[in-house]
């Protein structure tokens, strides 16, 4: 596929280095040639340097030939002219990043697809979203759901309480005859690895697990957690992500939401009737305290600073608060915070891509979601009529070693993926897959 990307934004380099590892022809125009000497060093692709509303640029840049065109430049009105002039150019498919998450109401998004622009892109909506998708699930530290629930992928690390230490894959399916679950990863020591049999889980393991609703409270026990209740939350930081966050949970939580500026408190408590707006700044330790840090079942760091959002998560869990998570932009911090207590991270970058990545596959791809804090990829793919998945049960398939699957949903039903099972068209399929072998099972559906 022929891909242009557009934009000066960390997130337009994040998605070239990702699709760089792929069969694509990758373009970035960018204005900033320091950037594009940096992306020329550590990739092989083509660079344009100019402004991406340039005609000439564009076309520089092959835009008639360019079966995705994304935009993500800062500037979100930047984004849409772009993908505006790309389409009139000859891209077959255009995606803009917008910065006003009302850009992508269903009513507004036929206006502009009405110019043109196939798909707008909203990361802090999603990234909202999937705070209120964590708020729900409290024992799982990442978690993302298939086909309204009927399959889903959970992540949890196991501590000293897990009862599956030092047992392998072999050991527990004999101890556990009926599995409504699937191990498909282990995250360990930086290194992430689909496990075979014979594998054992240890202590501070991450594992991904695939499994159906009525396996849930099995898994989690298995894994050593609990569920607990959320009623408080507090989230820190009003920007976008912040404010869309607790629009989302106001309804059913009690939450409190601190902003240091006292012209967005202002704003915020106009726009959220049922959340409480403290203008102060969460590192206050005494503000925390008189704001009943202590009572807190979940807490949510937003702003800007991802040092600010560790730091603020760290001391929410020396108070006693269950369920943390922080918004963590710099990709390399991610790590690190995953093994210093806080609960769950999230990442725009990761969470953009986990969108736009669907559009490059020739498959049929339902969602995507791109893994925080390890280079992986979820994908539910439609299993079409012919393709090579349906032709054989999943144990005589030649899957891409770098892949696994982990499960289907047939008929609005999960199933859980055993050697003996045979994929049938119309089947979505959840495959879990390292970038290298991406295309390997675009293939396959």
């Amino acid at each position: 596929m022929n891909i242009l990307i557009v934009g000066d934004s960390e997130m337009a380099l994040h998605l070239c280095k990702l699709f760089s590892v792929e069969n694509h022809n990758i373009t970035l125009i960018c204005p900033n040639r320091e950037l594009l000497k940096m992306v020329e060093s550590q990739t092989d692709l083509m660079t344009v340097e100019g402004i991406s509303t340039s005609i000439k640029v564009l076309n520089d840049g092959n835009v008639k030939k360019a079966d995705l065109l994304i935009s993500l430049n800062i500037d979100g009105r930047l984004n849409l002219l772009t993908a505006i002039i790309g389409k009139r150019l000859g891209a077959k498919k255009c995606i803009a990043k917008v910065n006003d998450p009302e850009y992508v109401t269903d009513k507004n998004k036929a206006y502009f697809k009405d110019l043109g622009i196939d798909y707008l892109l909203s990361p802090e909506k999603i990234t909202a979203k999937d705070i209120s998708n964590l708020i729900k699930h409290t024992a799982a530290t990442e978690i993302f759901d298939f086909s309204e629930s009927q399959l889903s992928l959970m992540l949890i690390r196991l501590d000293k309480d897990a009862l599956v230490l030092n047992k392998s894959l072999n050991e527990i399916a004999h101890d556990y005859k009926q599995l409504d679950y699937r191990a498909v990863a282990i995250h360990r020591r930086a290194e992430t690895f689909i496990p075979k049999g014979h594998d054992v889980f240890q202590e501070g393991d991450m594992a991904y697990v695939c499994t159906k609703p009525e396996g849930i409270d099995h898994l989690l026990k298995l894994g050593g957690k609990k569920h607990f209740t959320i009623s408080n939350i507090m989230i820190v930081g009003g920007g976008t992500v912040g404010s869309l966050a607790a629009k989302n949970l106001e309804k059913k939580f009690n939450v409190k939401l601190f902003d240091t500026s006292i012209e967005r408190a202002k704003e915020l408590t106009e726009s959220l009737k049922n959340t409480l707006i403290i203008n102060g700044d969460a590192r206050d330790i005494n503000l925390l305290e008189d704001e009943g840090i202590r009572s807190m079942d979940a807490f949510v760091a937003v702003t800007n600073n991802s040092e600010t959002n560790i730091l603020s998560c760290l001391l929410a869990r020396k108070y006693g608060v269950k369920k943390t998570i922080a918004l963590v932009e710099n990709l390399d911090f991610i790590e690190i915070s995953q093994n210093i207590g806080i609960d769950t991270i999230i990442n725009k970058k990761l969470a953009t891509a986990s969108y736009i990545i669907r559009f490059t596959m020739t498959a049929e791809v339902v969602s995507t979601k791109c893994l925080t804090g390890i280079d992986a990829e979820v994908f539910e793919f439609v299993a079409k009529e012919k393709s090579p998945i349906t032709k054989k049960p999943i144990r005589k398939l030649k899957f891409p070693k770098n892949a696994i699957i982990g499960g289907a949903i047939r008929n609005n039903k999960g199933y859980i993926a055993t050697g003996d099972f045979h994929v049938q068209p119309g089947d979505k399929v959840v495959v879990f897959a390292l970038p290298k072998a991406f295309y390997a099972v675009d293939k396959m559906f």
